[in-house]
C-alpha cells in the first residue's frame, strides 16, 4: 500500500498547531463538500480530507502517524507495515475502529486502517470490543447503520440522541461471544459538538456583518434562515434554540460568525475596496 502525506493533503506544516489544522479542514471540507462542489474529483478529495484530519486531530493517532512519518516516507512510496502492524500510540489497544453512517466517517484508506484500524486482541470476557464513529446526522436522527467487521457486514440500530462512550451490544456477532461497540462521533465538514450542543462556524463578508444580513445556515435538521445583526463583529455567536443534538432538554445550535474578506479578481471589485478605504479612512481600527 502507498504512504499518504496527510499535512499535505490539509496544506499544513508537519509542526501545525490543533487550531492551525481544524482550520485547514474546515476550509477544504467547505470547498469540496459533494453537495456544493462542482469541482472534478471533490468526492474524492473530500474523502481525503476527512482522513487526514481523522488522522491528525487526535493526539494519539497523529503521535502513532509522525512516527510512521518519521521513517523517511514520501507521498506513493510503498509501505511494508512490520510484523503485528504498525504499533506507534496503539500497541495493546483491544479496539477496532469502524466508521458508519456517513458523514466524515468513512471509506477510509487501506493505509488509515492498517495505521489504525486493526484489532489488536480478544476483549475479556469473550467479546469483541470495538469504536463505532457514528455520523452527527445519525446521531441525531437516530437509525440504522451498515458495518463491516469480521468479514461480515451488520446493520446496527443507532438510537436517537446516543452520546459517546455509550455502547451498543450485538449479541452473538463477535468471533468467541458478544460484538460490542462504542460510540464515537466522527469527525463533521461543518459542526462541532460541545455537549449536546452544535457549533457552526458561519462565514460572512464584511458588508454582511456592517449591514446585517439574513443568511440561510445550516443545522442537522435542515437549512434555516438567520438574521445577522447589522455591526456583528467577528467571534459573535448567536443562538438557535432547540437546534442541537437531541436530549432533555435538547441542545442548541450555536453560530459564530467569521467574518471574511472575498478576493478581489476584476477591477470592479478593487475599485469597490478602494471606495471602502476612502468611506472609512486608515482610523478604523480607533472606531
Amino acid at each position: 500500500m502507498q504512504f499518504k502525506d496527510y499535512y499535505q493533503t490539509l496544506g499544513v506544516e508537519p509542526n501545525a498547531g490543533e487550531a492551525e489544522i481544524k482550520t485547514a479542514y474546515r476550509r477544504l471540507a467547505r470547498k469540496y463538500h459533494p453537495d456544493v462542489s462542482k469541482e472534478a474529483g471533490a468526492e474524492d478529495k473530500f474523502k481525503a480530507v476527512n482522513e487526514a484530519y481523522e488522522a491528525l486531530r487526535d493526539p494519539e493517532k497523529r503521535a502513532a502517524y509522525d512516527q510512521l512519518r518519521a521513517r523517511g516516507y514520501r507521498p506513493g512510496d510503498e509501505v511494508q507495515p512490520p510484523p503485528g502492524g504498525f504499533g506507534g500510540g496503539f500497541g495493546g489497544v483491544d479496539f477496532e475502529e469502524i466508521f458508519a453512517g456517513g458523514g466524515a466517517g468513512g471509506g477510509f484508506s487501506d493505509f488509515f486502517e492498517s495505521l489504525f484500524g486493526r484489532q489488536r486482541g480478544p476483549a475479556p470476557r469473550g467479546d469483541t470490543r470495538a469504536k463505532l464513529a457514528v455520523s452527527l446526522e445519525v446521531v441525531h436522527d437516530g437509525g440504522s447503520v451498515r458495518i463491516s467487521i469480521n468479514n461480515k457486514t451488520l446493520d446496527v440500530r443507532v438510537p436517537k440522541g446516543i452520546r459517546p462512550g455509550q455502547k451498543i451490544r450485538l449479541a452473538g456477532q463477535g468471533p468467541h461471544g458478544d460484538l460490542l461497540l462504542e460510540i464515537e462521533y466522527a469527525a463533521h465538514p461543518q459542526f462541532e459538538v460541545d455537549g449536546r450542543n452544535v457549533i457552526h462556524v458561519l462565514p460572512l463578508a464584511p458588508w454582511e456583518a456592517a449591514l446585517g444580513a439574513t443568511i440561510s445556515v445550516p443545522t442537522l435538521g435542515g437549512a434555516v434562515e438567520l438574521k445577522i445583526p447589522a455591526n456583528s463583529e467577528a467571534g459573535r455567536k448567536l443562538r438557535l434554540r432547540g437546534r442541537g443534538l437531541p436530549g432533555n432538554p435538547p441542545g442548541d445550535q450555536i453560530v459564530e460568525l467569521e467574518v471574511l474578506a472575498p478576493r478581489a479578481h476584476t477591477d470592479e471589485q478593487r475599485a469597490a475596496y478602494e471606495t471602502m478605504r476612502e468611506a472609512f479612512g486608515d482610523d478604523w481600527r480607533r472606531a
